[in-house]
C-alpha cells in the first residue's frame, strides 16, 4: 500500500498526470511487489519558474525535475530492489518529462508497518491477523 508523492517541473497536463501515475503505479508492482488496487499517486506540477538547481530556475535552463516521495512498509523490499526501482523510475521519468535535470530525487521511506495503515487499519494489524488464520 504505497503512497507516492511526485512533484514535477510542468505545467497542469491532465494526460501527463495520468501517464506519470500510471508509469509508477506500474513500476511500484514489478519492481517492489506492490498491490496496485491500493497504489496512491498525487501528481503536483510545479511552476519551472519556481524550481531551483543550483540557485538557477529550471526555466532559464530548459531542463525539467522531479521529486518523488515514496512511502511503503519497513523491512518489505530489499536494498537491490530499492535500487533498481530508483534507476528504473528515474528512466521512466526522463522518457515522460524529456531533459530531466540530474539534480531530480527519489526518496524511498521506509514506514513501521504499526505507524500506517489504509481503511482504518495499520500494516501490522493486516499482518497479525493474516497470520492468525
Amino acid at each position: 500500500m504505497p503512497c507516492l508523492n511526485v512533484k514535477v517541473s510542468c505545467e497542469p497536463s491532465p494526460q501527463l498526470a495520468e501517464a506519470i501515475a500510471t508509469r509508477l503505479t506500474r513500476l511500484t508492482a514489478e519492481l517492489l511487489g506492490k498491490k496496485p488496487e491500493v497504489t496512491a499517486v498525487l501528481v503536483e506540477p510545479v511552476p519551472a519558474g519556481r524550481w531551483f538547481i543550483n540557485g538557477s530556475s529550471l526555466e532559464a535552463s530548459a531542463t525539467n525535475s522531479f521529486y518523488l516521495d515514496i512511502k511503503i512498509t519497513e523491512g518489505t523490499n530489499t536494498k537491490q530492489e530499492k535500487s533498481t526501482y530508483c534507476r528504473q523510475v528515474f528512466a521512466a521519468m526522463r522518457e515522460l518529462l524529456r531533459e530531466i535535470d540530474e539534480a531530480s530525487y527519489i526518496v524511498i521511506h521506509d514506514v513501521r508497518a504499526d505507524s500506517w495503515g489504509y481503511q482504518g487499519m495499520t500494516q501490522e494489524y493486516r499482518f497479525i491477523k493474516a497470520s492468525n488464520l
